[in-house]
């Protein structure tokens, strides 16, 4: 976090734009849900989260209050999420109105509300969360809210009573929708939802970091946890644009030109998409149910600051987020010790640069110039480009001549998440056709980059721990220590077993009983994400193995396993190894120990990787 102190000048504006508007004291608390009329009219907070994490902040911003209709742009997420655009288009559009929040816009004559941002599109957003039950679908609503914020947040049961005895108006609403079938079942639990995600409390701290983490792509920028994929931010900012601010969106548009979303109980939160999100808090309300602060904030920073996202593009922040050598980061391949030892003494070697934001002509020559000034010890550069919203012509061609320059004196450029810049992987693809001395080193992941580095370290500095050919069992990892009557024991129990390129060794959800020795290959353990993608947790190379926990207890594998080329392995069933407690109690203790020191081996690196994950 930025340090608050009087020289920052971002906290200066803030503090400056807060007193301005403190004498500010038109409008009316909200009091049609009564215990919103219990707020304290002078409070009044502003804090600003950037896209990286940087938050600042004046005033009450630790002032807690109830999220209200700001609610509504991350549950249409979470429904986008679930059910996936077409389903959701089916019943909510995303046309404005023009009308109030609770207005009963309904498009004739499908009854389809007009888009979810009013009332209307919001409980049926609602509705069309997944889950197993209706309190497993608000438990997801309150961890989502959660995870965008950063903390656990909570739900204001008084808030949520009053909204719930006195929402007669949005209980008639939700009938209709029923009426109309937009609604499917009984409208009573979606109702309940609705109420529920309203009266979650907030401080405006807590609504900066979760507009932040819509401009940074749906991912917390302090936690790094997703919240929601890429391809639905678009959608929740784009009706947050036309229609966040209600009878409002035009001049909204218009005067601050940023997407927003307005709550009755004196929040705002305006979002710029790849800079930085910015949330005000004070109750007092203009007719149209929108802050008066907040509004006056808003356009007065906007103005200020020269946010409107319709100006030209330009450079927002910093474009290097973070430099570090591979002392500092490690890929997901299992080394063995020597490999690690040869890393740490010589990974200053090689460096990451993650980049972020848009590099224009005055992001990559910061880039640029750090490079070029890197000492010369340092030979290998990766450059991850997943948080680069954009690489204008001019950058490419500047970063094709650094690369050009470099490969000259030995050195390289990798680079990583491209996936959103085919202009730059294609001139990377002629330059290559035009020089055979510029290596094409893309990635998809920088996990893959990172190892391409390692590789590359070790083999300069001498052979690595793996050697070529099949490794023979007795010089196993798992086998150690054991003598030629226990290896030929052991061997006996042993099933040998080969595996094709790609092939699937087991699967996530597969009873866990075998343990298998690699001997040749490389086999890679992989877990699911939420959109079907499989990410590396780990790569073993020969002489390591997986599936310790399945000789001591009965389990079901919780990961994939896939083999990256064609690899043999020697597999031993879990009964072959409880036998072993009257045939061989001895030689079983001696397993028992390998497994418990690669166990413990493991965890020591996962717990790195996490220690590492959280810098």
């Amino acid at each position: 976090m930025v340090s608050e102190s009087g020289l920052c000048p971002i906290t200066r504006t803030l503090r400056s734009v807060h007193e301005r508007f403190l004498p500010l004291v038109a409008g009316e608390v909200a009091s049609y849900i009564p215990e919103l009329a219990q707020a304290d009219p002078s409070w009044f907070g502003i804090s600003l989260a950037t896209a990286d994490g940087h938050v600042y902040e004046v005033g009450d911003t630790q002032q807690t209050f109830t999220i209200q209709s700001i609610s509504k742009p991350f549950v249409y997420g979470l429904a986008l999420e679930d059910r996936g655009k077409p389903a959701v288009l089916a019943r909510i559009g995303v046309e404005p109105t023009g009308d109030a929040f609770n207005e009963i816009s309904l498009e004739p004559p499908s009854g389809r509300p007009r888009n979810p941002m009013i009332n209307a599109g919001a409980i049926t957003a609602s509705s069309l969360v997944a889950g197993h039950s209706h309190e497993d679908r608000w438990a997801r609503i309150l961890a989502l809210f959660s995870l965008y914020a950063g903390r656990s947040l909570a739900l204001d049961e008084t808030v949520y009573r009053s909204e719930r005895d006195t929402g007669h108006r949005n209980r008639a609403i939700g009938h209709m929708l029923r009426n109309f079938g937009i609604i499917e079942a009984d409208p009573e639990p979606a109702l309940d939802l609705y109420f529920r995600q309203c009266s979650i409390e907030v401080t405006t701290r807590d609504l900066a970091i979760m507009g932040a983490t819509l401009a940074n792509g749906g991912t917390n920028p302090i936690t790094q946890e997703r919240a929601l994929l890429p391809s639905n931010v678009d959608e929740v900012l784009s009706v947050m644009t036309t229609c966040g601010m209600y009878d409002y969106a035009g001049e909204w548009v218009y005067r601050v030109g940023l997407p927003a979303k307005s709550g009755v109980a004196g929040g705002i939160l305006a979002v710029l998409p790849g800079q930085l999100a910015l949330a005000v808090f004070s109750p007092r309300l203009d007719a149209r149910g929108n802050s008066v602060r907040g509004v006056a904030v808003c356009e007065a920073i906007s103005d200020e600051l020269e946010l409107h996202f319709l100006r030209a593009p330009r450079p927002s922040v910093a474009a290097v987020r973070s430099r570090a050598s591979l002392r500092g980061f490690n890929s997901k391949r299992v080394r063995f010790d020597a490999e690690r030892e040869q890393l740490a003494a010589h990974g200053h070697e090689a460096v990451v640069y993650e980049l972020q934001g848009e590099l224009s002509f005055a992001g990559s020559e910061a880039v640029i110039r750090r490079i070029v000034h890197e000492p010369p010890e340092v030979e290998r550069f990766v450059l991850d480009f997943r948080r680069v919203t954009d690489v204008d012509p001019p950058s490419v061609r500047l970063l094709l001549e650094l690369q050009g320059s470099l490969a000259e004196r030995g050195r390289a450029i990798a680079y990583s998440g491209l996936a959103r810049h085919p202009r730059l992987v294609r001139q990377l693809d002629e330059a290559r056709a035009g020089n055979a001395a510029l290596a094409r080193l893309l990635f998809d992941e920088l996990d893959a980059a990172i190892e391409s580095c390692e590789d590359g370290i070790l083999a300069k500095h001498g052979k690595t721990a793996s050697e070529p050919g099949e490794v023979p069992l007795s010089k196993h990892l798992l086998l150690q220590g054991l003598d030629a009557a226990e290896l030929a024991c052991v061997s006996d129990l042993l099933v040998r077993k080969s595996f094709a390129a790609r092939e699937m060794i087991v699967r996530k959800g597969d009873p866990a009983d075998e343990l298998f020795l690699l001997v040749d290959g490389a086999l890679s353990v992989l877990s699911d994400l939420p959109d079907g993608r499989l990410r590396r947790l780990a790569t073993l190379s020969p002489g390591m193995g997986f599936g310790e926990p399945s000789m001591v207890e009965s389990a079901t594998r919780t990961a994939f396993v896939r083999a990256d080329r064609a690899s043999v392995c020697w597999v031993m069933k879990r009964a072959d190894f409880d036998a072993l407690d009257t045939t061989a109690p001895l030689l079983k203790i001696r397993l028992l120990e390998n497994l418990l020191r690669s166990a413990t081996k493991t965890l020591g690196r996962l717990s790195f990787e996490a220690l590492a994950d959280h810098r």
